[in-house]
């Protein structure tokens, strides 16, 4: 195969990956959700969280760039059972608990006021990105040992026993049992980013967490990145081949997949198998530098790949000046070295 390893890694780190600054974006917009949050409760006289806990792929780290802002933070309120009482004494119900996180939040400087979803209470802003609110309360039990302690969620079929905690703390198990913890992170976030190359491919495609969740089940640490990412890329292929169901990895009887026919399942076995024919090229003994990143280009629907390669060669064409020459030939090779490099240093 065709070696494009630096290229995979550049693409990763400059094109993929959030870099640092919309990384402080992200949690100063989740502080300030949380701040708007606590003070409408405390404005309205209703109980405060218990605490908040960051979750889904900001908490994974596996949150991709995206060219629209269209962000999805997701960070979970936990109440306690007792604090959750309706203004008639009784339990409340999740609606009523739901609709209190909701009233709160609502301070009135939204263009799209915050609405109660499903699972959670979303938060829209006019950048693109939204903020999902799971609620939660926590629930102490007396044992005779101990207390004993659980969570449950607000969800559309009543308080559900479930703590998003879990899944981070699953993800962080699997990478630790990977023989490459840092990269297998990264082919997750380089096949979010597949997943999210094309338009025509919105709300049709397997979500981040089934792709997450495939991953770790089929992942190829190798050491080079090309390789990891195209042999990581074929065992999926070849798994979705053999079952299209993807369970959920901490919820027992649950899957991320909708039955054994899941149409979003079924779209990314095709993608990966369509991504995996055009790198095929990459194998000729005789394939280009210029063949084979055309062939990434085609895969994540860029020019990132192709553009590289003029940098250098534009890099590389440039003549050495009359004065000076030995420090313009030292300067030329720094840039294409530096063009040739993974570039950026977000490589976790």
């Amino acid at each position: 195969m065709h070696d494009c390893s630096k290229d995979i890694r550049a693409y990763h780190d400059q094109q993929v990956t959030l870099p640092t600054t919309a990384q402080n974006q992200m949690r100063n917009r989740r502080n300030t959700n949380r701040d708007r949050l606590r003070n409408g409760l405390n404005k309205a006289e209703n109980p405060a969280p218990k605490e908040f806990v960051s979750q889904g792929s900001y908490a994974m780290k596996t949150m991709i760039q995206d060219p629209d802002n269209d962000y999805d933070i997701d960070d979970g309120a936990y109440f306690l059972k007792e604090d959750l009482i309706g203004p008639r004494g009784a339990e409340m119900t999740v609606l009523q608990a739901r609709q209190m996180v909701r009233d709160a939040l609502d301070d009135g400087r939204f263009k799209t006021p915050p609405e109660v979803k499903l699972n959670c209470l979303r938060v829209h802003y006019d950048a693109g990105y939204h903020i999902d609110i799971p609620v939660y309360r926590t629930v102490v039990v007396d044992e005779v040992l101990g207390d004993e302690i659980f969570h449950e969620l607000a969800s559309s079929s009543g308080w559900k026993r479930s703590d998003a905690r879990d899944v981070t703390s699953w993800y962080e198990d699997q990478r630790s049992k990977s023989s490459d913890a840092q990269q297998i992170r990264r082919i997750n976030r380089d096949l979010k980013q597949f997943a999210k190359s094309r338009a025509s491919w919105k709300g049709r495609m397997l979500s981040g967490f089934g792709i997450t969740k495939l991953i770790t089940e089929r992942f190829r640490a190798r050491a080079r990145e090309d390789e990891s990412l195209y042999d990581t890329m074929v065992a999926i292929r070849d798994r979705l081949d053999l079952w299209l169901v993807i369970e959920h990895p901490v919820t027992p009887d649950e899957t991320i997949t909708d039955g054994p026919e899941d149409a979003k399942a079924k779209l990314f076995r095709s993608k990966l198998t369509e991504a995996i024919e055009n790198l095929q090229p990459l194998f000729d003994p005789d394939c280009s530098r210029e063949t084979a990143l055309k062939c990434w280009d085609k895969v994540f629907a860029t020019t990132f790949f192709s553009e590289r390669l003029e940098e250098k060669q534009r890099a590389n064409s440039k003549g050495p000046a009359i004065v000076g020459v030995s420090t313009v030939l030292s300067g030329t090779a720094a840039a294409a070295s530096s063009i040739e490099s993974a570039g950026g240093g977000r490589h976790a």
